[in-house]
């Protein structure tokens, strides 16, 4: 078994891949990408999204979700219009075809869950809260390293 295999990142790291190139597959008839496909269920859940919200919500940057959303604008899904008094803000909307994607795609999510060999619903919900803790901690460790440094430097001692 290789080294890597060993470590927690990289079980993440093969999973994340692993499950991304399942969503190609299921989603290449419709020439839509994995990102593409995360931003349509958050407005078909979610409704309109200034692109700063959707950015926030689906966590990419905005040199990430510009170009994409403008693919999406072409192909028809959705809109980008400027409709507050703030002309800073672009709100994001879907178009009746980019609406109509929602029952084209309903079995999406069924083929991954049963892809995913989770047995139940509260089994894919413990998973789903397990990655929400995992991702937090990440975040802190992220944004506040020196404490996790300092204490694995500190001496261990054994029982």
């Amino acid at each position: 078994m290789p080294a890597v295999d060993h470590l927690v990142c990289f079980a993440l790291y093969a999973a994340n891949r692993t499950t991304t190139q399942a969503y190609r597959v299921l989603l290449e008839p419709w020439n839509l990408t994995y990102p593409q496909y995360i931003a349509l269920v958050t407005l078909w859940t979610d409704g309109d999204q200034s692109v700063t919200s959707l950015g926030e919500a689906l966590q990419l940057d905005s040199g990430t979700l510009s170009p994409m959303l403008a693919r999406m604008e072409a192909a028809g899904y959705v809109t980008r219009a400027r409709r507050s008094p703030d002309e800073r803000v672009v709100t994001v909307s879907l178009t009746p075809r980019g609406t109509a994607l929602r029952t084209e795609l309903a079995h999406v999510p069924r083929c991954i869950a049963a892809g995913s060999g989770l047995p139940d619903m509260d089994s894919a919900r413990e998973l789903i809260d397990a990655l929400h803790q995992l991702t937090e901690a990440m975040k802190d460790l992220r944004d506040h390293p020196e404490p996790v440094i300092a204490a694995s430097r500190a001496p261990r001692t054994t029982a």
